[in-house]
């Protein structure tokens, strides 16, 4: 019970816990939050919670993204997000390297198994999508996420340059 997650749609009830959770990666120096559908780099909650909404869904997708469903992940006993996490149900030119999922832990929770749990709960979304495989980029020397993603199943496929560094695509067949 102490570290079981549930994964919930973003809704404005979220904002003060979800503001947070952004304070807390960028309190660590970090200016990327994988996974978050560009929460990082939008100042407003209300503004980033409706375009993950209107994201959600192949009727009011933006035209230059795909349709992507993004999760907190809720810890259970407190009600805390733990992380975030995203499923794009399909792949354009853009993210062909980049994958169908990302995600992230708050610092604060890593070494926890969290990321294993959401990856875990993420497919069963993906299954219930009716999506077949799921591919997922990370960098090369970033081991900790690699084994989250074996360990749900992932199989090395290629690697790929970057940003000028490189970065592999794992597979995982639902």
């Amino acid at each position: 019970m102490k570290h079981e997650i549930v994964l919930v749609r973003p809704t404005l009830e979220w904002k003060e816990k979800a503001l947070a959770y952004r304070r807390e990666h960028f309190g660590h120096g970090e200016k990327i939050i994988y996974g978050s559908e560009l929460f990082d780099q939008t100042e407003s909650y209300e503004e980033w919670l409706s375009s993950v909404t209107l994201n959600a869904s192949p009727k009011t997708v933006n035209e230059n993204w795909v349709v992507t469903d993004t999760f907190f992940a809720v810890r259970k006993r407190d009600g805390r997000i733990i992380g975030i996490i995203d499923l794009r149900h399909t792949l354009n030119a853009f993210l062909k390297d980049l994958g169908n999922c990302g995600y992230s832990v708050r610092p604060s929770e890593r070494k926890k198994g969290y990321a294993t749990k959401m990856l875990r709960q993420l497919l069963k979304a993906a299954k219930e999508a009716e999506m077949k495989t799921l591919h997922i980029s990370v960098e090369t020397e970033n081991t900790a996420s690699i084994k989250v993603i074996q360990k749900n199943g992932g199989v090395y496929e290629r690697s790929f340059l970057f940003e000028n560094k490189t970065a592999d695509i794992y597979k995982i067949v639902l």
